[in-house]
């Protein structure tokens, strides 16, 4: 196992272990839950962030046209698969709601930073590809909710996407 992963799945084998053990939340402190996500948002998952920062291979990344070209394209990637499925909810939320749905969901950072990285640590992706996917993931956290907040203030956007009344 490529070092760093046991570390992931553990954390995640311990999460689903407490969550099976302590169905009734009985066994903890009421906080704990609570107290244990303010400690993985404000302590972990930063510690995390900053060391996926540390090691982003800029280089790798604007070493060949080819790879700059990636970046997009994942990021169209990112809006569809992540996104289309937001269409799910038009009938009960509207068109402009939805485009806002799709683009929300569309967001997608630290997944993308696991799996590059266990991804490189195999070998089964590039630096430069694991790089590429690491770029449009930051895009995505910093364009789509612009995007989003965009579509959101926007009433001519919003009016044309907005479903019919049934009659």
């Amino acid at each position: 196992m490529p070092r760093g992963l046991e570390v992931i799945l553990g954390a995640f084998i311990a999460g689903a272990v407490l969550t099976l053990i302590d169905t009734d939340r009985a066994m903890t402190h009421p906080q704990f839950r609570l107290k244990l996500e303010a400690a993985g948002y404000g302590i972990f998952i930063p510690i995390f962030f900053v060391a996926s920062g540390v090691g982003f291979d800029l280089d790798a990344l604007t070493e060949s046209a080819s790879t700059l070209v990636l970046v997009p394209v994942f990021l169209a990637v990112l809006l569809a698969v992540r996104g289309l499925p937001a269409l799910l909810y038009r009938g009960s939320i509207g068109g402009r709601r939805t485009a806002v749905a799709a683009l929300l969901q569309s967001t997608s950072l630290p997944f993308i930073v696991a799996a590059a990285q266990i991804g490189m640590e195999l070998g089964t992706i590039s630096a430069a590809t694991g790089a590429a996917l690491v770029g449009a993931g930051i895009l995505s956290v910093l364009l789509f909710p612009l995007a989003a907040l965009t579509v959101l203030k926007s009433g001519s956007l919003g009016h044309a996407l907005e479903p019919e009344p049934a009659r």
